[in-house]
């Protein structure tokens, strides 16, 4: 028998190999230590999760409270949210229907994008995930066709989520794909410099806490024409008036330059995602939808999802969105009273705890036995050596609930927060 050819893998942009070789020992000891593959229930009302019997490392009926959800204002269980998902799935009559958005679609949608449209004063893609979004839009900016018609240099985060990370071999087959430090303004200048097009690819709110420097690249899109991709998905409904997220709320380069992709599972409380488009051409938008990937297959929203997206679009245009707002700052403000962090002082409702590789699952072990879960990240979600617990904070935490949790992570190993003057240490 012929000898056969073992390939050998290029790892340009991602290695299978060092991701779930390393990864997958934190995953296995979070495992073991009970805080990975938790199923509970939710106590609607009372704040708490009840984990059931499933788990072989979790004592049946152990109650926690959630320090680890991205509902940063609570409006994923808001009565209105909910009965808006129950109502149109009674007006529609149907749950899902399951064609290509560029053949047949009933109005669910449609009715949706236009009421996000109005919100962001934008024109509005709905899709069925931030991801989905992405996938199906970055090829089409590597290409040309979303932009102005050059294939850019192409410039991705370090720090970009996953979700985007995983789509440079895909740009790669279409431009020059390169990745840069975290927000290196003068990386991107150098390139702007030397390249007719450039397009960079970033979080506008990280998902480990922080924000882009979102009017120094609109320096550079005025000045060389930048393209820049956000994905603002952590501040969506959580900042800005009428909750627009932190890149509309800052950038003065709300034109065919910005393109914004926010998810609507997070603190808009429903499910789904918004591109927000400014000053593109009906014919564009007809590209996105046609060549979109994704975007444009029978996996649109489904009725009860328009239906609460609806109804929580409605509740972004009342003063109860700055209320919720507010109450979230405010929590976030006790929290860094209690616990120093790199975040402390922003609004941004991440905070990460850091920890070593060595401690952070035992740590956040403890931390559950004592009542709250907060989750242990380590590589390849950050990377190696700089592993912490990431505290996420919502409107509806108590100050009881924020001051339990502060007390235990000091127990176990985070820096307590200066007093201010006149008040007792923790």
């Amino acid at each position: 028998m012929t000898e056969r050819e073992i390939i050998t893998p290029t790892n340009r942009f991602r290695n299978n190999d060092k991701l779930i070789g390393i990864g997958n020992a934190f995953w296995d000891m979070s495992e073991r230590s009970g805080l990975a593959g938790i199923v509970a229930d939710y106590e609607a009302g009372e704040g708490f999760l009840r984990a059931d019997a499933s788990h072989e490392y979790i004592d049946a009926g152990h109650e926690f409270v959630n320090f680890s959800c991205c509902s940063y204002l609570d409006l994923d269980s808001h009565p209105k949210v909910v009965e808006g998902g129950i109502e149109a799935l009674r007006r529609y009559g149907v749950l899902d229907h399951c064609i290509a958005r560029s053949r047949v679609q009933i109005p669910a949608m449609l009715e949706l994008e236009n009421s996000l449209g109005e919100l962001f004063g934008a024109h509005v893609v709905c899709s069925i995930a931030a991801s989905t979004a992405t996938f199906g839009l970055l090829p089409l900016i590597a290409s040309g066709h979303l932009g102005n018609g050059e294939r850019p240099l192409m410039i991705f985060d370090k720090n970009a989520h996953v979700s985007m990370a995983n789509v440079k071999p895909v740009c790669a087959d279409e431009t020059e794909v390169v990745t840069c430090r975290h927000h290196d303004l003068d990386f991107i200048e150098d390139a702007c410099k030397k390249y007719a097009r450039v397009a960079y690819v970033c979080d506008g709110s990280d998902s480990l806490g922080g924000y882009a420097p979102v009017e120094e690249l609109a320096e550079l899109q005025d000045r060389y024409g930048l393209l820049v991709y956000y994905d603002d998905s952590h501040s969506m409904s959580a900042y800005g008036e009428r909750g627009v997220g932190y890149v509309r709320t800052h950038s003065p380069v709300l034109d065919e330059r910005t393109i914004v992709v926010v998810t609507l599972n997070k603190a808009f409380g429903t499910s789904g995602a918004a591109i927000v488009l400014d000053g593109y051409s009906k014919e564009t938008l007809r590209v996105i939808e046609r060549f979109g990937g994704a975007l444009n297959y029978s996996q649109l929203l489904n009725t009860p999802a328009v239906g609460a997206g609806l109804a929580s679009a409605e509740i972004h245009r009342t003063d109860e969105l700055v209320t919720l707002q507010k109450r979230l700052y405010s929590n976030i403000a006790l929290f860094d009273s209690l616990v120093h962090t790199e975040q402390a002082g922003s609004t941004f409702p991440i905070r990460l705890v850091p920890m070593s590789d060595s401690t952070v699952i035992e740590a956040g072990r403890r931390v559950f036995e004592a009542g709250f879960y907060v989750s242990p990240v380590f590589f390849p979600i950050v990377a190696r050596g700089t592993a912490g617990l990431r505290v996420m904070m919502r409107a509806g935490q108590s100050e009881e609930q924020i001051r339990g949790l502060g007390k235990i992570l000091v127990e176990v190993g985070a820096e307590q927060a200066a007093p201010l003057p006149g008040e007792a240490a923790l």
